[in-house]
């Protein structure tokens, strides 16, 4: 039992501490108890809250828990009353051993904010153990001549109980020639010494014996009892004599079985059998004799059994040489055991935090404390971490440390941190202990989504398909869980006039884009509107994106013929006269198409003719001329169709009828020559200032034309009987588009033509729809000059 109490004190504390996020440096205080051992399970100890000065149910609201150095719970608290109560039967002896005063430490820990509370229980001890003696028959050879007051020692008795309660005092029965006084060593026991009060004869009485008894100073006092036999030896008048009376070693604790610890040494002045000498242990304990033996011959005393400096530090035996002739001396030996580093230190984890969230400064993750068994610089530690982790370790109460991160984390950088806690002693060799820790860092909503580009271009063919998949919008986000989880939506169009809802719809998913109806590309032929991207962390964060939508045209437009229109009530004829020589530009077709780039790229041939070779059609402008020369014997009237083509794929085309008509009388107008037409064509590009420019000069260059043909026309009689050219009425369709390479104008140039030939230099000429009346008046051209005004040909 005493072996059981001195290893319970070598045991260093532990706390249990719980810390909570946020927490403040924890402060201590100190409660005293006091507690008589052997109470029974459930007594009152004290309230704590009055002897700590807490208010009342500030232990209950604070959480507050009673914990022990050696996680045993010998205290249990009613945080509701403040009483501490006695969990199980509290025995001194086995607690503390021969320690007075017996005292144990416990610690309060109160969470909201963490507060450590020392508690200290004295046990108190009771007169539960009797004195006992080790021998119950002690056996004492005692020379004849033994001088009056000559002392004899006797084996001690042991005592668990202490202070008043220990062993107090011997007594002997009564008896003629001895009595009993008490000595104490100086490791403190109490030997009881026999003390000779009268002289022994051998001769008169050979042996002698009495009951001694070890008294202790309870109340009511306890005692023990052993039977002592006293032989009394003839004259042997030397004892054996120690060369020292007290002897001091120490011994490392790692020191091997069967060495010899120290040698002790005695003489006997007497000769043969009473000068020698045997060495035994005298009133030795049971540890002692287990852990140590000596030679009776030599006085060596051996190592027996492994020593533990952090169980017993030292040991005290007194040994007894004895002669052959009964007589004996004594000397003590103190063996001081040297503590050697044998210990690694240990770790004891309190609480771990993990995951932890990222971007909280100084959150506390570990809690933990260090203990070293070992003494002096074997038991002194140093606590580290890797220097290259963004984490701290703080120092608290006694051995306790807590691990908290040095600056708020970014689990988008590293979510996983493998943290190994490195505790080395300062011993030789130093010895260390490591644990390692795994730390997950949770997610915190801290990125906004990013599209894979700012910007994003599709195309898509008009004519498409009801709901189709025209392309995709992406993006990521650096977070996990529900912080990446994206829900991609349209935003509303900067244009208010743009019917978006209508046109495009988002998949909330994963970002497709879909077209909800057939687009037209002459009437839209591009649209921008944005995207945005948010995710479900809360608060939610979002980004934004621009897309812009192309629209491809397809060749669905026909080329439309602007000069000469086929819907009148009357033919346009083109008047050519027949001097003209080859090459005479006779008119030229117009078109235009509602397509673009090369769905818009139209050519021209001649289809068929009334007769075929007299004319000829330029595939790249339109213009129709003559081929030859013409003859009094070609027809006056001709018939040509004309076809008009696209370059699309497949190709569209449009005809167009013409009517010529040859006459005779007109002038010699200067005609270029077919070479020197095409080069003037492609060097003029059409370009839609050409075309306001060509109809600002050809609108007056049109009323002196006008003028002229009329009354030459009106002059000659034959001519009065052929019809003029007529024009329908009502506006041309709104669906033309930008004017082409090929000839065609745009829709800001919308106008009504009527080709004449019989005029110099003049090839287009640009009238309000009015038959052409040979007899036409000033009014007429009066008419037609206001209808170009009207267009704005001014």
């Amino acid at each position: 039992m005493e072996n059981g109490g001195t290893s319970t004190l070598r045991i260093r504390q532990v706390l249990l501490l719980f810390v909570l996020l946020g927490i403040s440096q924890a402060r201590s205080q100190s409660g005293r108890f006091s507690v008589a051992e052997e109470m029974q399970s459930g007594s009152f100890v004290g309230n704590l809250a009055k002897e700590l000065g807490l208010e009342m149910g500030e232990l209950f609201s604070r959480g507050a828990r009673v914990v022990a150095n050696d996680d045993k719970q010998r205290l249990q608290l009613d945080v509701n009353t403040g009483d501490l109560l006695l969990s199980e039967v509290l025995d001194r002896e086995e607690l503390c051993g021969s320690t007075e005063p017996c005292v144990l430490h416990f610690q309060v820990l109160m969470k909201n904010p963490v507060q450590f509370l020392q508690i200290e229980l004295q046990v108190r001890d009771i007169n539960d153990h009797s004195p006992v003696f080790l021998e119950k028959e002690m056996l004492l050879e005692i020379p004849e001549n033994s001088p009056v007051g000559a002392v004899f020692l006797l084996e001690s008795a042991k005592d668990l109980d202490v202070g008043i309660n220990a062993l107090k005092n011997y007594t002997i029965s009564p008896n003629s020639h001895f009595h009993v006084k008490m000595r104490v060593n100086p490791d403190d026991r109490k030997y009881p010494e026999l003390v000779l009060d009268k002289a022994l004869d051998y001769e008169e009485q050979s042996e002698l014996s009495f009951i001694l008894t070890a008294l202790d100073g309870g109340s009511p006092p306890r005692s023990g009892t052993a039977s002592v036999r006293v032989v009394v030896v003839d004259i042997n008048d030397n004892s054996p004599e120690f060369q020292q009376p007290f002897y001091e070693v120490k011994i490392p604790e790692n020191s091997m079985l069967g060495s010899v610890v120290v040698t002790v040494s005695a003489w006997d002045l007497d000769s043969e059998k009473n000068g020698e000498i045997s060495y035994t242990f005298s009133h030795a304990s049971e540890e002692i004799r287990k852990t140590f033996e000596i030679n009776q011959k030599s006085g060596e005393i051996s190592l027996m059994a492994p020593l533990d400096f952090e169980t017993i530090d030292s040991y005290s035996v007194i040994i007894q040489a004895t002669d052959g002739g009964g007589l004996f001396g004594k000397s003590t030996v103190r063996i001081q055991v040297i503590d050697v580093n044998d210990n690694a230190p240990e770790i004891a984890v309190s609480s771990i935090t993990s995951p932890i969230p990222e971007n909280l400064p100084e959150t506390v993750v570990m809690v933990f404390s260090i203990r070293d068994r070992d003494s002096g610089d074997n038991g002194r530690m140093i606590c580290s971490i890797p220097e290259d982790l963004p984490f701290t370790l703080k120092s608290s109460v006694e051995n306790y440390y807590t691990l908290e991160t040095e600056s708020p984390l970014d689990r988008e950088s590293k979510a996983e941190y493998d943290i190994t806690i490195t505790v080395t002693d300062m011993g030789s060799p130093r010895l260390k202990t490591q644990h390692t820790i795994t730390v997950l860092v949770s997610d915190v909503n801290d990125n906004a989504p990013a599209f894979t580009q700012t910007s994003y271009t599709l195309w898509v063919r008009e004519n498409n398909s009801p709901a189709l998949h025209i392309g995709s919008v992406s993006a990521t986000d650096r977070d996990a869980g529900a912080n990446a989880q994206l829900t991609y939506s349209l935003l509303p169009p900067q244009d208010p006039h743009l019917p978006l809802a209508s046109l495009v719809s988002i998949n909330a998913d994963n970002g497709h884009l879909f077209a909800l109806r057939s687009l037209d590309y002459e009437a839209l032929q591009a649209f921008e509107f944005g995207v945005g991207a948010t995710d479900r962390g809360s608060p939610a964060l979002s980004s934004q994106a621009r897309v812009r939508v192309l629209v491809l045209d397809a060749n669905d437009n026909s080329p439309f013929v602007l000069y000469p229109l086929q819907n009148g009530s009357a033919p346009c004829t083109e008047l050519v006269p027949r001097a003209a020589e080859a090459g005479y530009l006779v008119t030229k077709v117009v078109a235009v198409d509602g397509d673009s780039g090369q769905n818009a790229w139209l050519s021209y041939r001649l289809l068929k003719a009334t007769e075929p070779g007299l004319f000829g059609v330029w595939p790249h402008n339109g213009e129709v001329r003559t081929a030859r020369l013409l003859s009094e014997r070609d027809a006056p009237k001709h018939r040509l169709l004309v076809q008009v083509r696209d370059n699309g794929e497949p190709p569209r085309s449009a005809s167009v009828t013409l009517h010529v008509l040859l006459v005779d009388g007109f002038s010699q107008p200067y005609l270029p020559l077919p070479e020197a037409a095409a080069e003037q064509a492609r060097a003029d590009p059409l370009t839609v200032y050409l075309v306001v420019a060509l109809a600002s000069v050809s609108s007056l260059f049109l009323l002196s034309v006008l003028l002229f043909v009329a009354v030459r026309l009106c002059r000659r009689s034959r001519a009065a009987s052929l019809g003029g050219c007529s024009v329908p009425e009502g506006p041309f369709p709104g669906h033309l588009v930008d004017v082409s390479g090929t000839g065609t104008l745009s829709q800001s140039y919308q106008y009504e033509v009527c080709l004449r030939a019989g005029s110099g230099t003049s090839e287009f000429k640009f009238l309000k729809s009015l038959a052409c009346d040979h007899q036409g008046s000033v009014n007429d051209v009066e008419e037609n000059s206001n209808f170009v005004n009207g267009f704005g040909f001014n």
